[in-house]
């Protein structure tokens, strides 16, 4: 990854924005920008194991499938 910083711009609600800021303290980290950056990384992580599970519960359910119409 490259060491180049980006700064994006959002706009998020008062709600948004301490909602953030309590889940900062509660994981004390460091500073606003530290605890948007781990909640994207976690958000990012997540949905990469949820549709890696989801590939995998459909490949599992494949030789089902392909047995059932054998049969048909």
């Amino acid at each position: 990854m490259s060491k180049r910083t980006l700064k994006p711009q959002i706009h998020l609600s008062l709600e948004e924005m301490q909602a953030i800021d309590e889940w900062r303290f509660e994981n004390r980290l460091p500073s606003r920008a530290a605890a948007i950056r781990a909640l994207i990384r976690r958000g990012l992580e997540r949905e990469v194991s949820d549709k890696r599970n989801n590939k995998e519960a459909t490949d599992d359910s494949e030789p089902s499938r392909q047995m059932v119409h054998a049969n048909i």
